[in-house]
This record gives structure tokens, sequence and C-alpha cells, in this order.
């Protein structure tokens, strides 16, 4: 009896002394077990370093918080779809410009040369240069060369409809993804022999191990379930690690339109100390308190007045820009965004709805959402790809989500429509009840060819997510992960991640 209890005693005593050490110790301890992370010997769970989310190439970070969503801005045309809520979003990142046509020639550039034998990619991906045309104007020369010309290459590419955009997005995350791994030296890839119709990379294809064609890199990560370190080499990168970015995709409207508002610099303690019309802490479109040179000069790209576009010639105080400018023209924001209120309108994710600002959630509010899941044999394995090289997806149905309380249908784009719920579905059709349906995306902005009205952020448009327009563009956005301020700033009340104050040693 006395030895069973000495045995007890002591393996209690040695769980003990194993969770104070791990409280205490370094990283590499589990808080859980005790055992070592990283270590063969304990199975080799890994637990990587992680410094935070790198800032992907063109993004800016946008801290999030709440905000007044909604008009800023007399309802000048009486359609109240934009009345004013308090929302929070998640911060974000943010693209300092529109795409541009340089960007967008890259795109289709690569979809030529990759998939050879998909020509119709290709096609399906170029702007429309007849968005220029009109019955009664000579705009021939910008169906031309606006899109193609080196003249216009940093100016922002037009006729692209938000399906179009979307694709672009989604490439975009592919292209820089497989850069960071053969920058990182994982993976050796190289284009030109490597990619050819369903050999291209595509994030989660790779992460889902459907990829055998990658050439293995030189710098190797560590897999700690070997036990000798000679077979301790992987060359699969895992969500885990952190390595791959998130997703490019189209802001949200609650985020352009943070974006757009720019509050960040006049929050005085908690409190935003005025409401803004526009982007800028002024009511008129012209500086006024800046240095003498600048004083007097417009603001962005739109129309001054009634067939006013760019000013008098030789005036310098006007805006110069007939069509779209260049992607870096006037002032940035106070997020360091350029052209949020004129040049060109922008699309974003959101479906419309007139009501939107009344049915929304309160954090990350979005219209839009229809729910997928992988397709998968009988055997839960991952059935094919695409000819493109992509996982298929399909609807998720209800007969899955039976115990689910958050939704239970794929698409939930009807969600709270009155018409959803009086007739049991949705009645919305394109041009016989209304020009609104599940296919209207919103688009944000003033433009060229808008009036400085549509610069206030609140301001909403609608339009078919296969139609595209001369004076609208867009840009793209990623969601920030972890930390809303960035990395290797502080904490919020200037607390590390573990809630102890380094003076005085307590938890606060």
């Amino acid at each position: 009896m006395q030895t069973v209890l000495t045995k007890n005693r002591t393996w209690i005593w040695a769980v003990a002394a194993m969770v104070a050490a791990s409280a205490c110790g370094p990283k590499n301890v589990s808080k859980t077990t005790g055992q070592a992370y990283n270590s063969p010997k304990w199975g080799g769970f890994a637990n990587p370093k992680y410094r935070g989310q790198e800032t992907g190439p063109g993004l800016v970070l946008v801290e999030g918080g709440s905000f007044t969503m909604g008009s800023t801005e007399k309802d000048l045309q009486f359609d109240n779809n934009n009345a004013e809520r308090t929302v929070t979003v998640n911060s974000f990142y943010m693209d300092e410009v529109e795409v541009s046509n340089l960007q967008y020639r890259e795109y289709v550039y690569w979809l030529m040369r990759t998939y050879i034998s998909y020509p119709e990619v290709y096609q399906r991906a170029l702007p429309d240069s007849l968005c220029w045309r009109s019955k009664l104007a000579f705009n021939e020369p910008f169906v031309e060369y606006y899109f193609r010309h080196p003249s216009y290459k940093d100016y922002p590419v037009v006729g692209v409809n938000w399906q179009q955009a979307s694709e672009f997005a989604q490439w975009r995350t592919e292209r820089v993804n497989e850069t960071i791994l053969d920058r990182e030296g994982i993976i050796k890839y190289d284009i030109v022999t490597d990619a050819n119709d369903d050999n291209t990379f595509h994030t989660r294809t790779y992460l889902a191990g459907q990829y055998d064609f990658i050439k293995k890199g030189k710098k190797p990560l560590s897999d700690f379930s070997k036990k000798k370190k000679k077979d301790q080499k992987r060359f699969k990168v895992n969500m885990e690690d952190g390595i791959m970015l998130p997703e490019y995709r189209l802001p949200t409207e609650a985020e352009w339109e943070y974006a757009a508002q720019a509050n960040i610099g006049d929050v005085n303690f908690n409190n935003v100390e005025q409401k803004k019309i526009y982007g800028w802490n002024d009511y008129t479109i012209r500086i006024k308190e800046e240095k003498e040179k600048d004083r007097g000069k417009i603001r962005l790209n739109a129309m001054v007045g009634k067939g006013d576009f760019g000013g008098v010639a030789g005036g310098p105080l006007n805006d110069g820009g007939f069509v779209p400018t260049q992607v870096y023209s006037y002032w940035p924001n106070a997020y360091g965004l350029y052209n949020m209120e004129g040049n060109v309108a922008e699309w974003t994710m959101d479906i419309y709805r007139p009501l939107s600002q009344e049915d929304f959630d309160a954090f990350m509010p979005f219209r839009g959402n229809v729910y997928k899941t992988l397709v998968l044999d009988q055997y839960g394995v991952i059935e094919q790809k695409d000819s493109l090289g992509r996982l298929l997806y399909r609807d998720v149905t209800e007969r899955e989500n039976v115990n689910r309380r958050n939704y239970k249908k794929a698409d939930n784009i009807g969600f709270k429509d009155e018409e959803n719920y009086n007739n049991g579905d949705m009645t919305y059709e394109y041009g016989v009840t209304s020009l609104v349906n599940n296919k209207a995306r919103v688009y944000k902005g003033a433009s060229w060819n808008d009036r400085v009205y549509w610069a206030s952020p609140g301001t909403r448009r609608f339009l078919d997510e296969k139609q595209s327009q001369s004076n609208l563009g867009f840009r793209c956005a990623m969601i920030r992960i972890g930390s809303p301020v960035g990395n290797g700033k502080k904490k919020y009340n200037n607390l590390p991640s573990s809630g102890i104050d380094k003076k005085t040693k307590r938890r606060r």
C-alpha cells in the first residue's frame, strides 16, 4: 500500500513539475502536457515560429474598427438605400491604388501562355473595350488604345465586369503564394516549363496535396515526426506553417466604405471628432489649408460641373482628368489609399439590396454568402480537379446541416428578403419586377464621368455582375489574420499576449 502511494505521489510531483516548467519555461514546451514541441521524442507535433502575416504585394493595412455606415450626404435620388447604422469591420488589407491596365495585361498574358488548350479562358478574361462607345460621342480612340497602349499602362483598367474582377483576384492569390514558396526555397518553380493547362499552381489544390509536378527547393521545412535528422525534410507547406497568404478578393461594401471614410486621422480618445462628407476634413473638393503651392487644387478626378470633365486648358487649379488618370494621381487618404473618391468607381463583393443596412450583421456585414464544400468520393477523398487544375466544390445541402443553428441552406443571398418570407422563394426578376436580383452587385465611389455627389463614401449603386462600364474599375482586398494593428506593434492597452503587465508582474 505504501509503495502504491509513493508511486502515485511521485507521479503527481512529476506532472506538477512539467506543468510548472511549461508555464515559465521555453515556448517550445506544451502548457497542456509539458511535452516538447518540435520533438521527435514526443511525436513531432510542430509549433513553428511565426512573426505574423506579411503584407502582400500592392497592399496597405487598414486597421479595423466600428463606424457609421450609410448616408453622409443628402439622398438626392430618394432611393432610401443607405440608412445609417453602426457596424464593425475586422482589420484588412487593401490595394493602395486601383488595378491598372498593366497589371490586368499581365494577367491576361499569363492566361494566354498557360492555358494553351483552353483559349476561351483568355478570351473570357479580356476587358470589354467597346464599353467606351456612346451613340452621341466620338470615343473610338479609347476603344482602340486605352487598354493596350503604353501611354495608358498606369491608368485604371475599365470594362471589367464583377466576375472578371473576382477571377483576377483569385489568379493573384495563386501567383503570390507560388512566389512566396519559391522565394523561401521550399519549391523550385519555373512558370515557363512548369505551368501549362491543368499543371498550374492553385493554393487550395496545393494544400490538399494534389500536386506531384512541383519541383523541390533547396530549403525544406523540418518534419519532426521523423526520428533521424536526415529524414526530417518536408517540401510540403501546411496551413499551420503560416507561410502562404490568405486570398486576394474584392472588398465588401462595408470594408470599402470604411476605408474610404478614413476616420483614423480624426479619432480623439474613442470618439470621431467630426462627421465627414468625403474622405478628407473639409466640405469642399478644393484644398484650402495646405501649402501655398497646393491651395485651390481639386482633390479628385470627377465632373466639377455640367459638361466640365477636367477644367480649362492650362488651368493649374483643375483636376485635368478628362478620362481616368494615373492610379497614383492626387492625394492619398489617411490610410494611404489613392483615388477612393474619384477616378473610377469600384466593384465590391456585395449583392445589392435597398435595405442592406437594416439587414446586415453588426460585425463584418456582407450579403452574398453561398456556402460550398469540397466534392469528395464515397471514401471522403477528394474526387477530382477541373480541367484548369482547381478543386471542385458543390453547394452544401440542408441534410448535411441538420444539427446546425447558424445556417441550413447553401444560398443565403435572399436571407431576410420580404419576398422570400411572403412567397417562400425569391421573386426578384431582372427587368420584370425590378432591376435588382441575385446578380446585382454593389459598386461605390465617383468616377471621371460622375458628379462629386458620388464621392461621398455612403452613396451606393449597383450593376449586373456580367456588365461593365468605362467608368468602373476595381481594387483587391485581403483579410488581416491575427493582431489587428499589424506586426511588431504593441498590443492594445500595452499588454503582452499573456495579459501580464511587465512592470508590475500582475495580471490586468
